[in-house]
């Protein structure tokens, strides 16, 4: 295990380093997730293994600090990110990143660009949703005002949540994961689609076939961006077919530059 400090106060991102090849690889997870136990037979599948990866948990998530005074938007996580990989010598990473994580990693890659060669998301959030009380995932965290949630909302989420996400969502900080869920549902100006349709640098969106066609998908693919539909998965592909995952992420980071 790793470590970076990331803010004036102290407060550290934690990562778990696999030793390899440049260029390195940036694991980066989704909203109450960590990145160890949802990457950890990814970094290491026969088609992904042997570069530097950095499995690495985003502030107030994981195995990272909690600050209750860090706002958490989608900019101030790039930007921690962005402190870490710096202190850990990272320069033209490939990053693979979840859900809010690939929010986060479109961010990184616009404010620091030295930082990114690749991406590929997974999944990942482009467009702001609506809080929705009652709803699961980032818009039923938003659903609460931030005293709310902290005075029992967050135990209703375990409930709606289930298990297997509680699992890793109960390590975030609870002011951590309501700011970051509110943040992830507002979106960047522009959004995190214009922001990605402007990169430059060959990027890869993986979704779950079983969801069927991508809003937008035509304009991502005329912008250069590969949308690939995997099959037997859900959100979580690489958690629910890891062989299809490494195969298409894999295919991804071999694609030439200009493709």
């Amino acid at each position: 295990m790793r470590n970076a400090v990331v803010t004036t106060a102290g407060d550290r991102i934690r990562w778990v380093e696999l030793p390899g090849r440049e260029p390195a690889r940036v694991y980066v997870h989704g909203l109450g997730a960590t990145s160890p136990a949802y990457f950890a037979e990814i970094a290491v599948h026969p088609l992904l293994a042997g570069h530097r990866s950095l499995l690495i948990d985003m502030l107030g998530h994981g195995i990272s600090d909690r600050p209750t005074d860090f706002d958490y938007t989608l900019e101030s996580h790039a930007d921690a990110l962005a402190d870490a990989l710096t202190a850990a010598g990272v320069t033209g990473a490939q990053l693979i990143a979840h859900s809010m994580g690939g929010a986060v990693a479109i961010v990184l890659a616009v404010r620091h660009p030295h930082l990114v060669s690749r991406l590929v998301l997974i999944d990942a959030n482009l467009d702001p949703i609506q809080p929705r009380s009652g709803a699961g995932g980032s818009s039923g965290i938003a659903g609460y005002s931030e005293p709310e949630f902290l005075a029992g909302g967050w135990q209703e989420v375990r409930d709606r949540v289930g298990a297997h996400w509680w699992s890793t969502m109960r390590l975030a900080g609870r002011e951590a994961l309501h700011r970051s869920a509110v943040h992830l549902t507002r979106g960047t100006v522009p959004t995190m689609r214009e922001l990605l349709l402007d990169l430059k640098i060959p990027r890869t969106y993986l979704r779950p076939e079983a969801d069927g066609p991508l809003a937008g998908a035509a304009a991502l693919a005329d912008a250069g961006v590969a949308v690939v539909p995997l099959p037997d998965c859900g959100h979580n592909i690489m958690l629910d077919n890891p062989d299809a995952f490494a195969r298409a992420t894999a295919a991804a980071l071999a694609a030439p530059e200009h493709g």
